[in-house]
């Protein structure tokens, strides 16, 4: 199976082979601050499955943090494209409004649900933490 996306001006292009590890919404407060307010949707691919195929991000990583995310995104538009995070570190964390099919999403649960606001939805029957799921 192959994946494909981009950023909004099209700068970045982006393709994946290889199927999706997780799905999920991230409520945490970084998150909101990263969207907007609302929580992260994103698919977690294998990191060796994902390849930029046009364009080079450019990628910030807090310095005051003892385990920062790196953060991938458009330097011409702004599009947040995705995360490289410790927590996951052969992974690529890609957010699903760049797929060039987001309908492709389907959450499988949210995340840091100790952080939710009022407006954030979370659906019926959708497994919720208050932090990470415990590893299995």
């Amino acid at each position: 199976m192959k994946t494909t996306g981009r950023c909004y001006c099209g700068s970045l292009k982006y393709e994946i082979s290889g199927q999706a590890e997780a799905a999920f919404q991230c409520h945490c407060r970084e998150c909101q601050y990263i969207t907007g307010g609302n929580p992260n949707i994103v698919m977690v691919f294998p990191k060796n499955a994902f390849h930029y195929v046009e364009g080079n991000p450019k990628k910030f990583a807090r310095t005051n943090l003892e385990t920062p995310v790196t953060r991938h995104f458009c330097e011409n538009c702004g599009t947040a494209m995705g995360t490289e995070s410790p927590a996951r570190p052969n992974s690529m964390i890609v957010k699903v409004g760049t797929l060039d099919d987001p309908s492709a999403f389907a959450a499988q649960a949210a995340i840091f649900t100790c952080d939710i606001q009022p407006f954030h939805h979370l659906p019926d029957g959708l497994p919720a933490f208050e932090k990470r799921p415990p590893k299995k």
